[in-house]
């Protein structure tokens, strides 16, 4: 997937980092509900939007490792093995 010009390669906080992809995915949808609400304080809601373009590109990026895994089974003469992944 290819990134605009805004989005940098910036590793998550240690905090997100550590997160499953589940675990970051229910966080990302509970932002998206509080954001979608409209409720918040506009400081917040910034703050929030934020941590959920962290949270986006964390969750991308667990996406991403996983696939390599799937594309790394390859069907070979003795049924399915895994290749190296680069």
């Amino acid at each position: 997937m290819a990134r605009t010009p805004n989005e940098t390669a910036v590793p998550p906080p240690s905090d997100i980092a550590a997160l499953s992809f589940e675990q970051a995915l229910a966080e990302l949808e509970g932002i998206v509900r509080e954001l979608e609400s409209g409720k918040g304080a506009l400081e917040a809601s910034v703050t929030a939007y934020q941590r959920g373009a962290a949270l986006k590109r964390h969750c991308e990026a667990k996406l991403a490792e996983a696939e390599q895994k799937i594309q790394a089974i390859v069907d070979g003469p003795a049924g399915p093995s895994l290749r190296d992944v680069e």
